[in-house]
């Protein structure tokens, strides 16, 4: 007999869907959807939750290709947002949800590789592959939670000295890349198990970009879950095509999310005077980097 007031968890099927979220992607959205193709031995679902593009890219992808869909959110709702709209529109036949960024390349078979290692950790809610960078240098995509010790540090010293011991420890860089957990990863390129999405209720659309990740991947752990880095899979990522142009609003909403990150954090009176400081010292260091921008 069930419990009343108990809600049984839903049971989902083994297909999968890819979910990106596009904002007038570019020429990258081909590539996007070209590599895809050869990342994995199944049919997938592409579902492009866009967040108001005006180069006609992701409509142009959705009519020429039958398992694309334009998803239209009804505005800027920024990344998590943006993710959840998409995530909304999926039948109960999809039990694995690829969330990843419009302007990736898929390496041959590295979905597949995703898939294959979830089935290793029947625990992991999330998995993240390798993640380079054009030049071909490895991104730190699987790092420690921020604590307050480590954001701070990594916060004020990490571009005027990128080597100081609280960046190297945060991004994890010393690492060699072996299939490990990890206390977050880049929500540039994930495969979520869906019960794991729905146990958290998906992204916190609070944070209109950056942090949206890191905050994900905490509350997978903390529902139990395990974030795992799958660096025998690996992906290109070419990086900020959408973002380039509003450099100065995007450095203001990643101070924005990294402070509300912490104050979720730390909540309580005794707090209030080191969040204080920290969101003073996020306003200087803003108005330090954008000086002449």
């Amino acid at each position: 007999m069930h419990n009343v007031g108990v809600t049984e968890p839903k049971t989902y099927g083994d297909e999968v869907a890819v979910v990106t979220v596009t904002y007038s992607p570019g020429e990258t959205l081909d590539r996007f959807l070209d590599t895809l193709e050869k990342a994995t031995d199944r049919d997938v679902t592409v579902v492009l939750a866009d967040n108001g593009s005006v180069d006609g890219v992701p409509e142009k992808a959705a009519a020429e290709r039958d398992n694309v869909h334009f998803v239209p959110t009804g505005g800027n709702l920024g990344y998590g947002g943006g993710v959840n709209a998409g995530v909304a529109t999926l039948g109960d036949e999809v039990g694995w949800i690829v969330i990843a960024n419009p302007d990736l390349e898929w390496d041959p078979g590295s979905l597949d590789e995703l898939l294959k290692a979830a089935k290793r950790w029947p625990r992991g809610g999330a998995f993240g592959p390798l993640i380079r960078e054009p030049d071909g240098s490895v991104y730190p995509s699987a790092r420690l939670l921020p604590s307050l010790g480590r954001g701070i540090g990594h916060a004020v010293l990490g571009k005027i000295w990128p080597g100081n011991p609280w960046t190297r420890s945060y991004r994890q860089e010393t690492q060699a890349p072996t299939e490990r957990t990890a206390g977050w990863l880049s929500g540039s390129c994930l495969l979520v198990r869906r019960s794991a999405f729905d146990s958290v209720a998906g992204f916190d659309s609070r944070y209109f970009m950056y942090f949206e990740d890191v905050d994900f991947g905490d509350r997978l752990g903390r529902a139990g879950w395990l974030n795992v880095y799958v660096p025998s899979a690996s992906v290109m990522h070419i990086g900020g095509v959408s973002t380039s142009k509003a450099s100065k609003r995007m450095l203001a909403a990643h101070h924005d999310s990294a402070y509300r990150y912490l104050a979720d954090r730390h909540t309580g009176l005794l707090w209030k005077p080191v969040l204080a400081a920290i969101k003073l010292g996020l306003a200087v260091r803003l108005k330090v980097e954008t000086r002449g921008a």
